[in-house]
Parts: C-alpha cells; sequence; structure tokens
C-alpha cells in the first residue's frame, strides 16, 4: 500500500484535494471533522492507494463531496469554520512527499468582494451535472450542430 500523489487548494469555503490517480476503482473517502481517509486500486497494476490526512482545520462531513474521473479522484472538504483561510492542507507542518499545493487553481480570496461566496454552491452544481447529458447549452443557443452543417454556412468575409 502506498500514498496516492494529490495537489491541493484553499477557498473561502472549501479545500479541494486532487488525488491523481488514473483508472481508479473501490474509491473509498471517508470524511471525519478533523481528517479524512482516501482509498483505491489504480491503474492496470491494481496498485493499493490509500492516504489517511489529518486536516489543518476542521471541516463539515455531511457537507464534504468527491467525484471520480477516469483521471483523478476530486475531494471538495467545507470548511466547518468558512472565511477562515488554511496556509496548509495538514495539520502537521512537515511536507509530504506526495502532496503539493495546485498553483493553477490556487488565489488569494482574502481580499475578493462576498460575491465569491457561492462558489462552493456553483462547484456542486457543476459535480453534479458532470457525466449527465442533460446539460445545459453554455452559449444559450440550444441548437445542436455537426460537422455537416458547418459546410453548408459561409463565413462572413473579414476584409
Amino acid at each position: 500500500m502506498q500514498p496516492a500523489t494529490a495537489k491541493w487548494y484553499d477557498r473561502r469555503d472549501s479545500v479541494f484535494v486532487e488525488f491523481c490517480v488514473e483508472d481508479s476503482k473501490d474509491v473509498k473517502v471517508n470524511f471525519d471533522k478533523s481528517k479524512f481517509v482516501f482509498g483505491c486500486v489504480s491503474g492496470t497494476d491494481n496498485i493499493k492507494q490509500q492516504n489517511t490526512v489529518d486536516l489543518f482545520g476542521e471541516i463539515d462531513p455531511k457537507d464534504s463531496k468527491y467525484r471520480r474521473t477516469d483521471r483523478s479522484v476530486l475531494l471538495c472538504l467545507r470548511k466547518a469554520e468558512a472565511g477562515k483561510s488554511w496556509p496548509r492542507l495538514t495539520k502537521d507542518k512537515t511536507k509530504s512527499n506526495w502532496l503539493s499545493v495546485d498553483f493553477n487553481n490556487w488565489k488569494d480570496w482574502e481580499d475578493d468582494s462576498e460575491d465569491d461566496l457561492s462558489s462552493f454552491d456553483k462547484f456542486s452544481e457543476m459535480m453534479n451535472t458532470i457525466g449527465r447529458e442533460d446539460v445545459p447549452d453554455l452559449d444559450g443557443a440550444g441548437e445542436e450542430h455537426d460537422s455537416a452543417d458547418s459546410d453548408d454556412e459561409q463565413m462572413p468575409d473579414l476584409e
């Protein structure tokens, strides 16, 4: 058994942890108010991976979620105390070689306006629609286009 590689980032009301495990099976996540346990079997070699993480702060286990994809497992840990920054994911200050900061998603939210407070709700909605076929059309047109349609339409001359 070995730990799975993960990256994490902090938001106003949630902490996100993405475990980079491809082709995961038997995914199990147990949330507790001060820790979580992640486990799965991954890859074609069926490697057993498990991480037990004692958290920097407390979370709401009932409101925390996870979503499995073919390439990773994303955890959304709902903070028990929204608005409190987490300088690190773990309770201990020691560096874990399997954990890194997700700088692509990191954001200094402490200076943000109150408009971003609904980010967890937006994330929850996105998580619930992943994999569904009735996801609303983002451009609002509501029309389906295929490659045959594009041959009939002429692009306007830009000159």
